[in-house]
This record gives C-alpha cells, sequence and structure tokens, in this order.
C-alpha cells in the first residue's frame, strides 16, 4: 500500500510539474466541510472532486468520493484524484508535506472569528478563480448579519449561556462558548451577552458551582450531532433543574437548536446567527 501510494506520489508530481504554472483549480479535493460548503456558495462546486467524510452539504456532495477526514485523510485515494489543490486543516502537517511532494498545492485552513471566515472566503476565490463570487456571498452574509443586528438593536442583552456540547441527561463534560470565535461574535450580533465572554477562549469547560455564578438569563443549547426533540425536550430541560437558583432555569428559558451546520463557520452563520437572535429576542421577531 505504502509502496503504490508513493508510486502515485511520483507520478502526480510529474503531471503537476508539466502543469506549471496552470490557472486556478480546476480538482479541488476538500476535507473541510466548512470550506466545502463555500467552495459551492462562491460557485466553485463543480470544481469539487472529492470531499470528506463528515461533508452532507450542500447535497451535491452526496455524490462525490468521500475520501477521509482530518484524522483518517485517504493519501491513496487523494493522490489517485489527481487533484491541484487539496483544502486541509492546518493541523494536517504530515498530509501537506506528502501532497508537496507530489507537487500539489494544499489551502491550509484553521478556524477563528468571523474576519477570519471573510478572510477565507476571500481567498478560496482567488485560489479557484471566483473572486467576484466570494466577494457577493461575502457580501450576502455581512448583510444578513446586519439585518440581525438591526432587528435586535436597542432591547435589553440578557446573559446568555451558549452550550455546545455535554453529556446525554447530564451536565457532565459541558462545553460552552467563551469570548473568542465565531460562536461568541454571533451571539454578540444575536442580542446577548455571554456569560463567559471574558474568557478568551473559544470552548470553555465550567463546573455548576461556575455556573451559579454566571446565572445566565437564557441557555443555549446547540445540538449538532445529538437533536433534541418531541418529550425529549422535556427530559433535558429537566436536567438542568440541577441548577434551580439560575435565572434562565427558574423562568424556562432553555433552549434547544439542532443541526450541525450550527457549529460549522461557513456560508448559513446569518441564518444561525438569527437562530440565536430567536431564541433571545423572540418579541423581536413577532
Amino acid at each position: 500500500m505504502a509502496a503504490r501510494a508513493q508510486g502515485l506520489i511520483l507520478a502526480v508530481a510529474l503531471a503537476a510539474g508539466a502543469a506549471a504554472g496552470a490557472q486556478p483549480a480546476a480538482r479541488i479535493v476538500s476535507l473541510v466541510p466548512a470550506l466545502t460548503e463555500m467552495l459551492f456558495a462562491i460557485g466553485a462546486g463543480p470544481q469539487v472532486a472529492a470531499v470528506s467524510n463528515y461533508d452532507d452539504f450542500p447535497p451535491e456532495v452526496k455524490t462525490l468520493p468521500h475520501v477521509g477526514a482530518l484524522l483518517d485523510p485517504d493519501v491513496e485515494r487523494i493522490l489517485a484524484l489527481r487533484p491541484d489543490l487539496v483544502i486541509t486543516y492546518k493541523s494536517q502537517d504530515a498530509l501537506e508535506a506528502q501532497l508537496a511532494g507530489a507537487g500539489i498545492k494544499t489551502f491550509s485552513y484553521r478556524h477563528g472569528n468571523l474576519d477570519a471566515l471573510f478572510r477565507t472566503m476571500h481567498d478560496l476565490g482567488a485560489a479557484t478563480g471566483h473572486p467576484a463570487g466570494a466577494a457577493g456571498k461575502a457580501e450576502e452574509i455581512r448583510q444578513q448579519l446586519e439585518a440581525v443586528r438591526a432587528r435586535v438593536a436597542g432591547r435589553g442583552r440578557p446573559r446568555v449561556l451558549l452550550v455546545f456540547g455535554r453529556e446525554p441527561q447530564t451536565l457532565r463534560q459541558l462545553y460552552v462558548s467563551g469570548g473568542a470565535g465565531f460562536l461568541h461574535e454571533m451571539l454578540d450580533i444575536a442580542g446577548g451577552t455571554n456569560v463567559f465572554g471574558d474568557v478568551r477562549r473559544e470552548s470553555v469547560q465550567p463546573s455548576q458551582e461556575t455556573l451559579l455564578a454566571r446565572a445566565p438569563d437564557v441557555i443555549l443549547e446547540v445540538r449538532a450531532t445529538r437533536p433534541v426533540l418531541g418529550t425529549e425536550v422535556g427530559r433535558e430541560r429537566a436536567v438542568w433543574s440541577a441548577l434551580p437558583s439560575v435565572p434562565a432555569v427558574r423562568t424556562g428559558r432553555i433552549h434547544f437548536l439542532n443541526g450541525d451546520h450550527l457549529v460549522v463557520p461557513g456560508p448559513r452563520i446569518g441564518a444561525v446567527t438569527e437562530a440565536f437572535a430567536r431564541a433571545i429576542h423572540p418579541e423581536a421577531f413577532q
């Protein structure tokens, strides 16, 4: 297997050398779902040759080859597809080195705040020959975010706990948004005050004692992989009764938002920010 991959690396490197100075990427493999969405949103969808095992949006990706993910990229299959650009995570150093040896360019991605998202979209547009599509989509998203900001302007700013992970039926292994990253900024645009906004990290694991002290008025639970539906809503809300003095628990302001797109820093962040705002300020949307 290793020998075959090495042979493919050599063959692809020779082909890449012959195409030196080529125009924007024509065959793209994306291992980053957020950037796969961006590619389709800016008009580069027809150039996408394969995606990661976790890609499921837009629907067109379901018919494409799936070539592994962050921890288990299928290098042999990627090389066999003869891409001229592979989109990787910043942490995939070994994969990037193998691809560089084959003469294949990489677009290295590290997620961050909203400014980073827009820079990434701009750079993707340049790399794929769709600068106008990228600029147009970025402006559309900015307008969506500003529309949400305007909708909640002048209203009180409830203290919000944004939860994106915990064990089912318990408050153990709780992961919440800190004061850095795109989720924190989206929460701010949606008219909420992040109760952990002073902690300059994207993710915080608070104790129950800390939650009591932070006293959120609203709890937003983002369920990317385990949706809360029907009778489960009541059961999962009841879990929070372990903290009866928390204002959000006393008033029942515990909301569950379902879908993996809620934590993807991609083209749908405008709609996600509006979903946050509707939960925090329902009166603004009546």
